[in-house]
């Protein structure tokens, strides 16, 4: 069943793809998001081509990490508070959720220890939610330039969470304006960073995130199914 849907979703991410514009040539890396989903059903998922895989909480993955036995790449997709940067910076690839300038500090500190430099991507909040992280977009560029001059932290690039609305096409305006976003970013001459990723889109809405201009699509529900708390 997982192998059914995961290659359900790669099929329509290949459509959501060819409908594009010319313009848009990114490939699309497939995050596998494994939040409260067992280990098993994540190696289902690896076997059948998953190569990608996002979790929410540091605790989670850790466990899963230590027994999962196979080799992928680990994604943090949720927010991480700064006193879990230690952890955090051991096992994860990339972390997709740093929204401010003590948290990029502290992933940089913990780096350092390591002798890693950790991939990271810059969370921007263009909805302007209360409840939901991010940096707003007038902000971006102060917390970028910090970013930039850290020698443990690296910018790969944005992540963006549009708000759950019933009605998807309502998203739509808010990506394009991400898409616009990223490829400011991109045209910036950064020491270090290197603008690449446009992570946005969920099993509800990746589709249009693709699109739009993503290039990283976090997708849970529609891989594993239900969550399992």
């Amino acid at each position: 069943m997982i192998a059914e849907k995961l290659h359900e979703v790669e099929e329509r991410i290949a459509a959501a793809k060819a409908r594009r514009a010319k313009t848009l040539t990114d490939d699309v890396t497939l995050v596998a998001v494994t939040k409260n989903h067992d280990v098993a059903a994540m190696r289902e998922a690896i076997d059948a081509g998953a190569t990608q895989v996002g979790e929410n909480r540091v605790q989670e993955a850790q466990g899963k990490y230590e027994t999962l036995d196979r080799t992928v790449t680990w994604h943090l997709i949720g927010h991480l508070q700064t006193n879990k940067a230690k952890q955090a910076v051991k096992f994860f690839d990339i972390i997709h959720s740093v929204d401010s300038e003590h948290l990029a500090r502290a992933i940089d500190k913990e780096a350092a220890k390591l002798g890693k430099v950790q991939d990271i991507l810059v969370q921007v909040n263009v909805a302007k939610e209360a409840q939901k992280s991010g940096v707003m977009e007038e902000d971006l560029r102060s917390l970028m330039n910090l970013c930039d001059e850290l020698s443990n932290v690296r910018v790969l690039g944005l992540m963006f969470i549009a708000p759950d609305y019933e009605d998807r096409e309502r998203c739509r305006p808010l990506f394009r304006h991400m898409h616009e976003i990223f490829l400011a970013a991109k045209d910036i001459p950064w020491k270090t960073s290197n603008i690449k990723c446009l992570s946005m889109g969920m099993s509800h809405d990746y589709e249009i995130a693709i699109e739009e201009g993503a290039n990283i699509v976090r997708v849970g529900t529609a891989i594993f199914g239900p969550r399992q708390y």
